[in-house]
């Protein structure tokens, strides 16, 4: 059977709009899973009115004696009302696609799937309530930012939720982080609230939804040559304070990193390497972090006059580090200038003006020699 001339002429076309309709009817859906706004019977987006007015239709019919809906059912009917009731959560969820209470939703279904409704204890996201990050500081809008990276220095921005108890619980890491990055790197929020501004650190799914890959808090940073708004890092690690400070101090200021060295590879890996005229700063420390950006910092700044190095203290290992080069007990600081000097040794911890001052002092000293 001969295929009509027609046909031959247009079947690629047939073909593109024949693979559209399918994908609009197989893969698209897919694209959306079911909402909370589903487990109402509404339509996506609808106002709080029709949220309340939903609830209360359905909260009637399990209420009856004919209703036939399973505990998780009615769970997940009242927890989408709580969490669509919220002004704050709702505008996360509705333009970012984001429920910061997965976690209780999970552990309720849990423990009354097999129980009557009536046993569960509501509300559901009562504990949610109480946090809040109504202290943050810094905070930018669209003017502010292109101020802030204007400046020298690099730029770490938390994108956070006020209605968010995971950014609650970080708040505390984050002045951490911006104590730690004092000299190194500015630091600044941005709330969700600021959809323009948010949305811009956002990324997007095929359906152009913004969306943020990890939750929030969410870290993104300018190096100090950015001078344009899209030029932002992400951040791809843990929401701890040494990870970050380390990925800020590492990837976005290009700081050196201090290396750990053990009671056996001290001696040869690292006085036995470095140069003979350059001041051995030998830091033990009891908890195994990375070094503050700035004794980095200064690593890079005092490069041609001394080297770095650092050492984990254990107690097993104290007389050693007693009989070799004084030292009692960490933190602290030891300084080797050569062959047959006595160590200086420094014991507890040192802020950034501090720390300054003793290398000054040990440079203008070897100066006068």
């Amino acid at each position: 059977m001969a295929i009509p001339e027609e046909l031959r002429r247009y079947w690629l076309p047939i073909l593109l709009a024949a693979a559209g309709f399918l994908f609009q009817l197989l893969v698209l859906p897919k694209s959306f899973p079911p909402s909370h706004y589903d487990a109402l019977g509404i339509q996506r987006f609808a106002p709080v009115e029709k949220v309340v007015e939903a609830y209360e239709l359905l909260s009637k019919e399990w209420l009856a004696e004919t209703n036939d809906r399973s505990t998780v059912d009615i769970i997940k009917i009242r927890y989408a009302y709580e969490l669509l009731t919220n002004p704050v959560w709702k505008r996360d969820y509705d333009l970012f696609g984001l429920d910061h209470h997965t976690d209780i939703f999970e552990r309720v279904k849990e423990q009354y799937q097999k129980e009557h409704f009536l046993k569960i204890d509501l509300p559901l996201l009562k504990d949610s309530l109480s946090h809040s990050t109504g202290h943050a500081f810094n905070v930018l809008t669209r003017d502010s930012l292109m101020s802030a990276i204007a400046e020298d220095y690099p730029l770490l921005i938390q994108v956070y939720s006020k209605g968010s108890p995971r950014c609650a619980q970080f708040f505390e890491y984050w002045k951490q982080i911006d104590t730690r990055l004092d000299g190194v790197a500015n630091t600044a929020m941005v709330e969700l609230g600021d959809v323009p501004l948010a949305g811009y650190f956002a990324e997007k799914r095929f359906s152009q939804q913004p969306f943020f890959r990890n939750g929030i808090p969410a870290l993104v940073a300018y190096p100090a040559n950015c001078r344009n708004p899209s030029c932002y890092m992400r951040y791809p690690g843990e929401l701890t304070v040494d990870s970050v400070v380390n990925w800020v101090a590492s990837s976005i200021v290009g700081l050196p990193r201090i290396l750990y060295y053990s009671k056996e590879t001290l001696g040869p890996q690292f006085i036995g390497k470095s140069s003979h005229h350059k001041v051995k700063a030998i830091f033990f420390s009891s908890t195994g972090e990375r070094a503050a950006p700035f004794l980095r910092q200064a690593a890079q700044e005092y490069s041609s006059y001394a080297s770095f190095a650092f050492v984990l203290w254990k107690e097993e290992e104290s007389q050693i580090w007693w009989n070799s080069l004084g030292v009692e007990s960490a933190p602290a600081l030891v300084f080797l200038k050569g062959p047959g000097a006595k160590p200086v040794v420094y014991h507890g911890t040192f802020s950034k003006s501090e720390f300054t001052e003793i290398m000054e002092e040990h440079k203008h000293q070897a100066a006068k020699k």
